[in-house]
């Protein structure tokens, strides 16, 4: 029971909240896995262990089962499916004696089987999750422990989302995210995934109330006691910032038996917050500390981002302000890797979308990694976070019992985020029965009550926010009628751009359709494909966002961020606004410019989007957030005009400015952008002369990259002129040398997209490598990975 609260002066209450726990270990434990892929035969069940006589390679986490090819099926084989083994071996330390061992696997794709020391440990479903794993009873305290991990990524009719040959994404397998051994006090706060409590396990935290003058939040800590004896402890709770405290408590003395658990609520109030917003994320850090006998036996940090939100059928407001949330889709494959990226490559992730201009990302359609969800917090992106599902639902109580789960455990995972808006589960564009959404919408509320949380689903009865892609509100092609009204409760644009250009289907009549070939009037363009279908999808872009503006919604998001691979096609969705290399596209720019800049120029663009050759058009797109443009061409004004006020540009916020040449001047186009009368921002470009030489650079997005981590990053080869301009050919071919600890995910050969060749590096135990690039005729140039 609680005791009334100890009297403790503020220096001790900091000696203590500042210490470590005596017995409070997290290890990465990605090093050193002996790793086997079976590469025939049929399925081996999930009780079989490896043989003896098996060949193994050593690897680092994250890892994938395959090295794919850029383009998967374009050898005419389908993504690798089927039996992986990951074995490795360690030594218990003398300290964790009389201690709690568990092991946690952020995601193994898709059925994971685990033992310890020949011992079946457990079986998980599932492959976008975390799990944890209790080893203590099975560990030797002399001698070699070892795991045994068998995957299996194959179709999986319980876990979905679907089977590969008929899914518009991948699901590569392997030991893809990070895992971690963690030694605690046999008295210690719970890991939410291993005490599978509804509403609990671990730290949740609450903000009941939040505005700029007071923020209340409530931490729910769960403790266990795994000790043979009741023990007393107090749970002291502190919130900095900066190093600051914002706010702090302390439990009374709490008492608990042998082999329970006790979740223990505390109040903290700030006064006058920083809050989290888009454009200021602001966070705080939460220091949990258990006490007992005067010794710190546990302690947990959660990063807290205080805001409020509010969604109703007329929009969201965040932190009382009225906000649209421009925002996209993505998928987390990388080329060749898969899922296996690095926590920093995920970060780099983030700060890409953030820099292109948008506020929200649907994780679509799968949880992504926890690195990713750092990120958001820190960038100042909310989410959309969404279960696996896509286009498949089957009257299956097993499958729908799975369903639930992976909602829980996905809340329970993610609930502490800043970055989260709202939590998607409902099973993507699938026909759900009733039962089961009433099941997915109570399960969110159930395991985060009170005020702010918000259920998403496609299907517009039962869920807090109805997810309505564009393409299901626009009238079928060859009908007058449109779809029925949406719901009287908030609506994102869950889709859009992409699948009603695709299908002939956009909505208006565009000015220019009939002088399009049909591979031209998509959004499916590639970076390296011709500019006048490149240009179709930012006025593509143009459109559909300008509709979603005239609507009452919460957001939208553009289908999608970059290009990616799919089991059901031999080749890319390329209606990303970046390459499957995360190089952008002109569309990307259209994003980048509907931010706003600040009035003393801070975060003004401008972009020509052209390639100013011969075939370039006349009409010559300029994208900026500025008041007015000023276009030259080889120093001779143009013109200086205002944004284009059209039927596409209606209620952007940033409409393109549209400059009408008479004809083809080879040269240099340079466009100056002025807010008011002042000149904030310029471009220039060159029409491209012959090849003359290479630039080489490492794509890090203000991430530096990470020895010991398996870290991924890209290193573009550029193809330039003697002046430097950007050669925009497509095909030319550009081979990449290493030197020191680097090793290829990529082939060494590839060629140019749009004038640049992207090759995927991993780092390894240090960073004293090299790359080196050579292409015919040209100059080798070098560059250091540090």
């Amino acid at each position: 029971m609680l005791k009334p609260l100890l009297k403790t002066t503020a220096a001790a209450l900091a000696l203590l909240l500042g210490a470590s726990a005596a017995f409070a270990t997290d290890m990465p434990f990605n090093d050193g896995w002996q790793f086997h892929r079976v590469e025939d035969g049929p399925a081996l069940g999930h009780e079989a262990l490896p043989p003896a006589d098996w060949t193994w390679e050593t690897v680092r986490l994250p890892h994938t089962a395959h090295l794919e090819a850029r383009i998967i099926q374009s050898a005419g084989q389908p993504q690798w499916q089927g039996d992986a083994f990951y074995v490795k071996r360690f030594r218990s330390d003398p300290s964790w004696k009389g201690q709690r061992v568990t092991l946690r696997f952020e995601a193994a794709m898709n059925v994971a089987d685990v033992w310890l020391n020949g011992r079946h440990l457990a079986t998980h479903l599932g492959g976008f999750l975390p799990f944890t794993l209790d080893l203590t009873d099975g560990l030797k305290a002399e001698g070699e422990n070892e795991v045994v991990v068998h995957l299996d990524n194959r179709d999986n009719a319980v876990t979905g989302p679907k089977p590969l040959k008929d899914l518009d994404f991948n699901t590569y397998g392997g030991l893809y995210r990070g895992v971690t051994l963690s030694v605690r006090a046999p008295l210690h706060i719970t890991d939410e995934m291993l005490a599978d409590h509804v509403a609990g396990g671990g730290i949740v935290v609450r903000q009941p109330h939040v505005d700029s003058t007071r923020a209340d939040l409530t931490v729910t800590t769960e403790v266990r006691n795994d000790g043979a004896q009741a023990r007393h402890f107090t749970v002291m709770q502190r919130l900095t910032r900066n190093g600051k405290t914002a706010a702090r408590t302390a439990s009374g003395a709490v008492t608990l038996a042998p082999g329970t658990a006790l979740a223990l609520p505390q109040d903290l109030s700030v006064p006058h917050p920083h809050l989290w917003s888009l454009d200021d994320p602001a966070l705080y850090e939460l220091e949990t500390t258990v006490v007992a006998d005067g010794e710190v036996v546990d302690s947990r940090r959660t990063r807290v981002g205080l805001r409020g939100i509010v969604m109703t059928k007329d929009g969201l407001w965040l932190n009382g302000r009225k906000t649209f949330l421009r925002g996209v889709n993505r998928h987390q494959e990388y080329p060749y890797v898969g899922y296996a990226l690095s926590p920093e490559a995920s970060r780099r992730e983030a700060r890409l979308i953030k820099a292109a201009g948008f506020d929200y990302v649907r994780l679509s359609h799968y949880p992504q990694d926890p690195a990713f969800m750092d990120a958001a917090d820190e960038v100042g992106l909310l989410v959309l976070d969404g279960i696996p599902g896509w286009q498949y639902a089957p009257q299956d109580p097993a499958f729908a019992a799975q369903v639930v789960q992976t909602c829980r455990d996905m809340i329970r995972r993610d609930r502490n985020h800043a970055s989260v808006l709202a939590w998607e589960c409902s099973l993507n564009e699938s026909p759900m029965a009733d039962a089961l959404v009433d099941a997915l919408h109570a399960t969110v509320h159930e395991e985060l009550p009170g005020p702010g949380v918000y259920s998403a689903g496609w299907m517009p009865r039962a869920y807090d926010v109805y997810l309505q892609a564009r393409q299901h509100r626009l009238p079928e092609a060859g009908k007058k009628e449109a779809p029925a009204a949406a719901p009287d409760k908030p609506l994102i644009v869950s889709e859009y751009g992409d699948w009603e250009y695709y299908a002939m289907n956009a909505g208006f009549q565009q000015g220019q359709w009939g002088d399009l070939l049909p591979q031209e009037r998509s959004s499916r363009q590639e970076l390296g494909g011709a500019e006048k279908g490149l240009l179709q999808q930012a006025t593509n872009v143009q459109e559909a966002h300008n509709d979603n503006l005239g609507m009452t919604a919460v957001g939208d998001g553009y289908w999608g961020m970059f290009d990616y691979n799919r089991g059901y096609a031999p080749d890319l969705e390329t209606s990303g606004v970046y390459s499957i290399d995360r190089l952008p596209k002109p569309a990307a720019y259209f994003f980048m410019s509907q931010r706003d800049a600040k009035a003393d120029g801070i975060g003004a663009m401008v972009y020509i989007a052209t390639r100013w050759t011969s075939e370039s058009s006349t009409a010559v797109r300029v994208f900026s957030n500025a008041d007015t443009v000023e276009l030259r061409l080889n120093g001779r004004l143009v013109a200086r005009q205002a944004p284009d006020r059209d039927r596409l540009s209606t209620h952007l916020r940033h409409p393109p400015f549209t400059f009408h040449l008479d004809h083809f001047e080879s040269g240099t186009l340079e466009a100056v952008a002025y807010i008011g009368d002042r000149a904030v921002v310029h471009q220039r470009v060159r029409t491209p002369g012959a090849a003359h030489h290479l630039e080489l650079s490492l794509d890090t997005q203000g991430v530096a990259p990470a020895a010991g981590h398996n870290d991924v990053l890209f290193v573009r080869a550029r193809l330039v002129d003697a002046d430097g301009t950007p050669i925009p050919t497509t095909g030319t071919d550009i081979h990449l040398g290493l030197a020191g600890d680097l090793t290829l995910m990529s082939p060494d050969h590839v060629p140019t997209e749009a004038g640049t060749a992207s090759f995927l590096i991993r780092v390894g135990d240090s960073l004293n490598g090299a790359v080196t690039a050579d292409s015919a005729g040209l100059a080798a140039v070098s560059l250091p990975v540090r």
